[in-house]
């Protein structure tokens, strides 16, 4: 235990992040293979996630536990998430975005350690932001050419960060600032353990997409894997928003073009954004 924390972290994750790197999914992505509704199902995941996120380090933003590495203006994430499923879903997105149930699972564990055990939260930020840093730049220019978006980065605010002007210098400051967390050792343990943890539960939002593509399947109706999805909610008690609804027309009218024609195939491909999001951004960390 006497390297730095980042490193510790690092090391930590290699096997989780091997077993993501190691997947079709990720190719795929790599390939552009990735459809438009795959893209805002992603977004919509990723809104609650941050959510939860930024909500319980707000809460502990001065706490001597977290608050070297508080950086809402540099990281943060969910206001940008927001312009993006307005771009995708329209005015009324908070009713239409769905929260899968592995979702909801993430969203949890966030507020739970943000409540009782806030020094772990450093764990999930640095797997979350550092990663989307080091590799939002690569996914935006993919997911841009792949979907047709606006050469005016609408619908891809999620991966640009305009606090920050260098992210290699950026990055350099905040694994300092994380490096000097007074921790003792079985604080230091819990905190590498909560960083894998962090990563399976990435990790298993998309394996939980591909159980119910398989349970459709299986069944012969596979239209009822999205009536599924949007009848899990988040918690009311955290209010992200109301009851998911129909998806809006004007959006389904964009990009059809660009959608592959089978659920199977679209469901296969929103995994390979998630895991492709998990694992090329850690790996540039």
């Amino acid at each position: 235990m006497s390297k730095d924390l980042s490193e510790l972290m690092k090391e930590a994750t290699k096997e989780v992040h091997e077993q993501a790197e190691n997947t079709p999914f990720m190719r795929n992505f790599q390939k552009g293979q990735v459809s438009l509704q795959e893209f805002k199902l992603v977004t919509a995941s990723l809104y609650f996630i941050y959510s939860a996120l930024e909500e319980e380090i707000e809460r502990n933003k001065d706490n001597p536990v977290f608050a070297p590495v508080y950086f809402p203006a540099e990281l943060h994430r969910k206001a940008a998430l927001e312009q993006d499923l307005e771009y995708f879903y329209g005015s009324n997105w908070r009713q239409e975005i769905p929260c899968p149930e592995a979702t909801q699972k993430y969203v949890e564990r966030l507020h739970y350690i943000g409540k009782n055990h806030p020094e772990l939260l450093v764990a999930h930020a640095y797997t979350r932001y550092l990663g989307d840093l080091s590799g939002g730049q690569v996914l935006k220019k993919i997911a841009q050419k792949a979907l047709q978006l606006p050469s005016t980065g609408e619908g891809l605010a999620f991966f640009t960060f305009d606090g920050v002007s260098n992210a290699t210098k950026f990055k350099q400051l905040y694994r300092s600032r994380m490096n000097a967390l007074e921790m003792d050792l079985a604080t230091k343990k819990r905190v590498l353990e909560e960083a894998k943890k962090a990563f399976l539960l990435n990790i298993q939002v998309f394996e939980a997409l591909q159980e119910l593509v398989s349970k459709g399947q299986e069944n012969g109706h596979p239209v009822q894997l999205k009536a599924e999805l949007r009848t899990r909610s988040v918690n009311k008690s955290y209010e992200h928003g109301p009851e998911p609804g129909k998806e809006s027309e004007r959006t389904n009218r964009r990009h059809t073009d660009i959608m592959p024609a089978t659920p199977l195939l679209r469901w296969i491909l929103v995994l390979s954004f998630l895991a492709t999001t998990v694992a090329l951004g850690l790996f540039a960390m």
